[in-house]
């Protein structure tokens, strides 16, 4: 009994402590102005490809929104829209259905022209692709042409053709891996014979002039059988970069001769479909003036 009279006084007086301490009084307005600082948000800024954080305010943001929505017209034609999946299938459906319509028309004239326009449009997409394998000429290194006599013409043309040392040039044309080749040989034979293998003609002479300002050869024979007899000069001296700059690599020089025979083939069949256009609509005019013209039976001989 004693023990827990103690316990309810103890609990009282306690009570009765901390009714008395003094609340603290809480300023109404004072709360209102710190909400209002600190309003600020959140923002994402991707501009230039550049990804800022940056707190603002609402009042800003409100500025900001209004200003998008003014110049939402203008900046509208500039996005691009991106196509979902399933459009892209679909347009590449309808495009292949399309094409599928002019291949089995009964009227030949569509089947031809889309044929031809087809090969038009390969035709422009090959000539773009040839653009890139354009490589700019170097400056020209100032050098001076050895002249050479007839005699020693004579008798560089003569030890060359005994000779056996040669450098192929194939489909791939004039790359630098030929003017390497010829340098080697040069460090101990004073000519070296160039065959170019398949050849068009005329394509031998172009050959010769690209190789002699390469190397800095001087050309002694052209062949009938498409082969060049280069000699290096007296005062050869064998340069530190033996495959000049302004060449082609041999993996780039092979892609270049595909597309460019991509081209040769796709020109001929434009011409070929373009022959064939000129045949049609001539004997569709034959056959319109035939229809036109009045049977024999009708017509009356008069004496």
């Amino acid at each position: 009994m004693i023990v827990s009279l103690i316990y309810r006084r103890a609990i009282s007086r306690f009570i009765t402590n901390v009714s008395t301490i003094p609340k603290p009084q809480i300023n109404i307005t004072k709360l209102t102005r710190v909400r209002q600082l600190c309003s600020a948000s959140f923002e994402l800024n991707t501009d230039k490809d550049v990804v800022r954080f940056s707190f603002t305010n609402n009042n800003n943001n409100n500025n900001k929104a209004q200003e998008e929505k003014n110049s939402y017209g203008s900046s509208s034609s500039k996005r691009k829209v991106k196509m979902s999946r399933k459009a892209k299938v679909n347009e590449l459906r309808l495009y292949r259905l399309k094409a599928k319509k002019k291949m089995n028309s009964p009227n030949p004239e569509v089947r031809i022209r889309y044929k031809l326009d087809k090969a038009k449009r390969k035709e422009e997409w090959l000539v773009e692709k040839l653009r890139k394998f354009e490589v700019p000429k170097g400056p020209v290194e100032a050098y001076d042409p050895e002249i050479l006599t007839e005699e020693e013409m004579h008798y560089f043309k003569r030890t060359g053709e005994k000779k056996k040392n040669y450098v192929p040039v194939g489909r791939r044309g004039v790359f630098g891996g030929v003017v390497l080749n010829m340098h080697l040989h040069w460090k101990k034979h004073e000519t070296v014979k160039v065959t170019c293998k398949p050849c068009k003609p005329g394509q031998i002479h172009e050959y010769a002039d690209e190789l002699a300002r390469l190397s800095k050869g001087i050309v002694i024979d052209i062949k009938p059988d498409n082969t060049i007899l280069f000699y290096r000069g007296k005062n050869y001296v064998q340069p530190k970069v033996m495959s000049p700059l302004d060449t082609l690599t041999k993996a780039r020089a092979l892609e270049k001769f595909r597309y460019e025979q991509s081209l040769e083939h796709t020109s001929q069949f434009i011409e070929k479909l373009e022959k064939e256009l000129e045949d049609y609509q001539k004997h569709v005019a034959e056959y319109k003036k035939g229809k036109d013209a009045p049977p024999r039976d009708s017509i009356v001989h008069t004496q």
